[in-house]
């Protein structure tokens, strides 16, 4: 593959010794002399660790260069994608999926009812939300269709379809055992050079089957630290920045040649608690918890966002599934205290907490790719102390999460979780309360009554019971807290002056990297 300058030429110190530090050389003088004319560079937290849909297919969606079947509207409808319409059987088992006439791949093979079929059939064999639909067989209908059968009703079928881990690759995209080796798409941009884990580039592919991209070329470069991609910013060495912390946030607003956006997203910042735990295995302890968390004060004071502070892991923009009600938006230190007192955890001559000799000390893990966690898990680990609770905190690596879960060492995490990402919170719903809970979900935790209104949910029923059940879902996570809520999440963006059309995407699906022009 060619080489793709990573950045423009206007660099810093700052910015070259970030790049040299990951073990990228900078590009030749004469390639830098090209950059301003036509590379849009892109800068986000996330690592390009994999090639493989089901583990990083975000970052490919995100970035326009893998497409699904089905795809979001900006109210969270599902709409066309690769697909171009759907039907379902009277008994909700058989779907059948139209496909788009005349889309290609990057690599020019036309896209096919089988090459689409494979493509299905490898994703579900895969860890993602359609390997949790019941399937019974993918196969091709007809030079235009696709057929998926279940063994019983999926009501979420086409949302899980339009996951990222359901992305539509090229079969010249996977090696002989499945495992995808290269990325090819069928999105407005080809990829054409690919570093792991910090950059790719990629180019506008001129037999797109749609709109065709704004600019000729583009960079991205994963850039972990939130005072990094800030100064990227600032300095003009990156056209557009994701993810800035608040702080940067309001800094870069006084910047004149930068535009800062910023869009409430369906993720919620919550705190995952191992209910397995001695100690918060008590429904007293994880409630005194949640009581003494200050949202208010971390939504205003911290996040600079009043309205972001959550009572209730789902975020407005998830349909029916929020509540009237919710948790205290301040927090209630009275009530808290007593809750552990009852629950024999009593205070020492130093105000913390022990019962029969054992401290109540537990450990706070989360990760600096969304910079707002750490910040945020310092402000809880000051609210825990006040009610005697001995909080230390861990800012490692957002894989430690799941490793904790799995492992059984995980005590507390602070996380932002996505009820967008595929397109139905029942979805994620089922991946993290269902029997067993998940990685990013509840831990040592279950309730049959959970259980059944998700089963319920998830073979289909009518619009009132569904309502109903979804309500029911939510004030179960209030009643019995295996997740805590601390505040909704909101997107934000800083773009060059250089370029303009970008906007968000209120469902974080994609960066729409298409629609930016250079400004002439």
């Amino acid at each position: 593959m060619r080489r793709v300058a990573l950045l423009p030429p206007r660099l810093r110190r700052p910015v070259s010794a970030l790049l040299l530090s990951l073990g990228l050389a900078l590009p030749a003088p004469a390639a830098l002399a090209d950059a301003p004319a036509g590379i849009l560079t892109v800068t986000a937290p996330w690592e390009v660790s994999s090639l493989d849909p089901a583990r990083h297919g975000y970052v490919f969606t995100r970035l326009q260069i893998a497409e699904t079947l089905v795809d979001v509207d900006k109210a969270g409808g599902l709409v066309p994608g690769l697909a171009e319409g759907w039907q379902v059987d009277a008994a909700g088992v058989v779907w059948t999926l139209t496909l788009r006439r005349g889309v290609l791949f990057h690599d020019g093979t036309p896209m096919t009812a089988e090459t689409v079929a494979a493509a299905l059939r490898t994703a579900a064999a895969k860890p993602g939300p359609l390997a949790s639909a019941p399937l019974e067989s993918i196969a091709v209908g007809g030079p235009e269709t696709v057929v998926i059968r279940l063994k019983e009703p999926f009501a979420p079928l086409l949302a899980t379809l339009a996951g990222t881990a359901a992305q539509i690759l090229a079969p010249a995209s996977y090696g002989p055992d499945g495992t995808v080796t290269q990325v090819i798409g069928t999105g407005p941009f080809r990829l054409t050079e690919v570093k792991p884990p910090q950059s790719l580039a990629a180019e506008r592919f001129d037999r797109y089957w749609g709109q065709p991209a704004g600019v000729g070329k583009m960079t991205y470069l994963a850039a972990g630290r939130g005072e990094t991609r800030a100064m990227m910013a600032e300095s003009g060495d990156a056209d557009v920045v994701y993810t800035l912390d608040p702080a940067s946030r309001q800094r870069l607003q006084r910047n004149p040649a930068v535009t800062v956006q910023a869009l409430p997203l369906p993720r919620t910042v919550s705190v995952k608690l191992n209910a397995g735990d001695p100690a918060l295995s008590d429904l007293r302890v994880r409630r005194a918890l949640a009581l003494a968390v200050d949202r208010g004060g971390i939504a205003t004071g911290l996040l600079r966002e009043p309205g972001s502070a959550a009572g209730q892991m789902f975020p407005p923009g998830t349909g029916d599934w929020p509540l009237p009600e919710g948790l205290p938006l301040r927090a209630d230190l009275t009530q808290a205290a007593a809750l552990l007192t009852e629950a024999g955890w009593v205070p020492g001559s130093d105000g913390l907490r022990s019962r029969d000799g054992k401290p109540l000390k537990l450990t706070l893990r989360t990760f600096p790719d969304r910079p707002e966690l750490p910040v945020i898990a310092t402000a809880l680990q000051a609210q825990w102390r006040e009610i005697g609770v001995d909080v230390a905190v861990s800012v490692g690596n957002s894989s430690d999460v799941p490793a904790g879960h799995r492992d059984g060492t995980l005590q507390m995490a602070l996380m932002a979780r996505s009820f967008g990402l595929v397109p139905d919170p029942l979805v994620t719903a089922l991946q993290d309360f269902g029997p067993g809970g998940g990685d990013w979900g509840a831990m040592n935790w279950s309730s049959p009554a959970m259980e059944q209104a998700l089963a319920t949910l998830k073979r289909g029923t009518d619009p009132a019971t569904a309502t109903g059940l979804r309500q029911t879902v939510s004030r179960i996570l209030l009643a019995e807290l295996p997740v805590i809520p601390v505040s909704w999440y909101q997107q934000t963006v800083a773009v060059s002056k250089r370029v303009s059309g970008l906007t968000l995407d209120p469902y974080e699906r994609s960066y729409r990297l298409s629609e930016v022009t250079w400004v002439r």
